[in-house]
């Protein structure tokens, strides 16, 4: 039996993460924890040494970006999890750390940064609005924030390489979006995206190039989301490079993969595994060496302004990421360190791609992580459900979450079901009105599958996700009784109509979107009552496990405590754990410590696995748990 992995090994402070290298590439910046949590410090590129910068004693530090001047360094706090934003800097100079946005109540953006104006930053502010943010401008010597936007009802801004706002997203009633450009005090459309090319995003900027064409995923005239240059004067459109079957890969667009001109020189797609479509010959034999130096998968992440060094993350899936730095003069890497080192005493599971047919016809992906030296053959399974729904996946790669599961001795199933990203627009819209219906058709298809390759036994099966993941659990132990001996569910609405009715204000363009996708709450208030866990709760047959932040902004604490008090109200078996400090997921090491010892307690006990007693790494048989 493989040894029992600490849960604070898999749950606790990474020792280094989240690296970003200084414009003039001399300095590396990281997280890493202080006093146990997590905060910026800051060393010598390549160098161990480093010291910390930030000094936050409260849910550490989430977000950090350098400021292009090579002096400050910009970070995000919020309280407890509200997600009202407030953008800090540190002064690396001098030390002086302040709060650029010390309005109460009022989320911060960061909208736009650039190295041909390092010394400003623009930030959104909903200060006088709580729906809109308008632009200011932050100038960083002096520390003056001036607003130079009011925003008349926009969604997001185009801000071009010198800082410049050039346009916006307008929403359209119907879920669609318009971009406008600015001429003078006027907006001026140039460029209609349909509802189903919109969708959550599938169209969105990428950012403005030198000669001042505006780089754009769109899936207007095609199924996936492809890289496009518009001449926002014009409205023409250049077609740059598309994947006949996934979408680009946003969230894979490091500074690496742009020239100094901000053209794409590399693209991202994720197929089963992170790949690139290389538009610029001249840094093959770049990504060729780094591909060669790594163990798993190659993320391109930072560069230096000078374009010579490189930040790459290595991400496997049965071994800690690594942050590699890379020199294009010499086409070496050097490792700067391993994000979670004490993996390494550890046997950790590959995971493993699969796919198969939804009883409709669809190809839906997924990918399993099995119990380390187990047979494959009818074991226990905990279906985890991905959060958004829409644009969100599961990916390749080392992910706390499979590995605890698969080392507890369970299968970890992930399904990406019709609402996913990168699959292309028609699988995502596929979902629309969906929930609780064909998405969760696609789980329980899963789940036959894996059953009938003779993987999982289908008598100890349990369910487990966080947002929408959290609604998939509540669905499954309501509109599917049947199917689990148990059901997780983390910051999860239970209740369709109070979710749409409390979602945050500058959700405003999201609003319209969950009307085409979800439901619109003035329309359609009996197709999401029938659609909302809270209808069925009689026909919970299964315990469950319910947990809430207190101060999450877009699922709120009601809606945990709706289902919750009709459980108690029924004397249905099931446990619920508030979090007085936290938000839209748990961030303390210890909240998340605690949840999942909770949970594995808890599967322990109906499905058999194994669980971490308070001793440390001891595996404990199952205890029975208190409701």
């Amino acid at each position: 039996m493989t040894k029992l992995i600490p849960l604070d090994v898999l749950f606790g402070n990474p020792e280094r993460a989240q690296a970003h290298l200084s414009p003039d590439g001399t300095k590396i910046a990281f997280l890493a924890p202080d006093d146990g949590v997590l905060n910026v410090w800051l060393g010598d590129a390549g160098s161990s040494d480093a010291k910390p910068v930030t000094k936050d004693r409260g849910r550490g530090i989430q977000v950090y970006r350098w400021a292009y001047d090579g002096r400050h360094i910009l970070f995000n706090i919020d309280t407890g999890g509200d997600e009202n934003w407030r953008v800090n800097t540190v002064d690396l100079a001098t030390g002086e750390i302040v709060d650029r946005t010390p309005f109460p109540g009022v989320q911060a953006q960061i909208i736009g940064a650039s190295e041909k104006v390092p010394d400003e930053v623009l930030i959104g502010l909903n200060k006088d609005d709580p729906r809109y943010h308008d632009v200011y401008r932050l100038k960083l010597s002096t520390g003056e924030l001036t607003k130079e936007v009011t925003n008349p009802g926009f969604a997001s801004w185009l801000v071009d390489r010198d800082l410049v706002v050039r346009g916006a997203e307008k929403p359209r009633d119907d879920g669609g979006i318009t971009y406008v450009r600015r001429e003078g005090d006027e907006w001026v459309d140039f460029l209609d995206v349909e509802p189903d090319d919109y969708v959550i995003n599938v169209t969105h900027p990428i950012g403005f190039t030198d000669d001042g064409k505006l780089l754009l995923v769109s899936s207007q005239g095609s199924d996936t989301g492809r890289v496009v240059s518009i001449d926002i004067g014009t409205g023409a459109v250049t077609d740059v490079t598309s994947d006949s079957e996934y979408d680009v890969f946003t969230f894979g667009f490091g500074r690496a993969c742009f020239d100094g001109e901000h053209n794409p020189r590399v693209v991202p797609v994720m197929r089963d595994r992170l790949d690139y479509i290389v538009l610029d010959s001249s840094v093959q034999a770049d990504l060729e060496a780094i591909r060669a130096a790594c163990k798993g998968d190659a993320w391109l992440a930072g560069r230096d302004d000078a374009d010579t060094r490189w930040l790459v993350n290595d991400v496997a899936d049965n071994a800690s990421a690594r942050t590699l730095l890379y020199d294009r003069s010499t086409k070496s890497v050097t490792e700067l360190f391993e994000t979670q080192p004490a993996l390494s005493e550890y046997e950790l599971a590959g995971v493993e791609p699969f796919s198969f047919t939804s009883r409709d016809g669809l190809t839906v992906h997924g990918y399993a992580t099995f119990p380390p030296g187990a047979e494959r053959s009818n074991l226990p399974c905990v279906l985890h459900v991905h959060g958004g729904p829409w644009g969100a996946r599961h990916l390749w790669g080392y992910q706390p979450i499979n590995q605890w599961l698969a080392n507890r001795g369970y299968v970890c199933l992930e399904i990406d079901y019709r609402g996913s990203g990168g699959y292309g627009k028609a699988f995502l819209n596929a979902s629309a009105r969906e929930w609780a219906g064909r998405m969760h058709d696609d789980l329980i298809d899963g789940l036959e599958y894996a059953i009938a390759q003779g993987w999982i036994d289908r008598e100890r099966m349990g369910i487990f996700g966080g947002s929408y993941g959290g609604y998939a659990a509540l669905v499954g132990a309501t509109f599917t009784p049947d199917v689990f001996k148990c059901s997780i569910d983390y910051v999860g609405p239970s209740n369709l109509i109070t979710l749409l009715e409390s979602i945050p204000p500058y959700w405003f363009a999201v609003a319209k979107q969950f009307a085409k996708l979800l439901g619109d709450p003035a329309k359609d208030r009996d197709f999401l009552w029938e659609r909302s866990p809270l209808r069925l709760v009689d026909q919970i047959k299964i315990p469950m496990l319910i947990a809430q932040g207190a101060n999450d902004p877009r699922v709120k604490q009601a809606e945990s405590e709706q289902i919750v008090a009709a459980l108690k109200e029924r004397g249905l078996p099931h446990e619920y754990l508030l979090f007085s400090d936290e938000g839209h997921g748990f961030v303390r090491p210890e909240n998340r410590e605690k949840f999942h010892l909770a949970s594995e307690r808890f599967l322990a006990e109906h499905l058999g696995g194994r669980w971490q007693g308070s001793a440390g790494d001891v595996a404990k048989e199952p205890e029975k748990v208190s409701s």
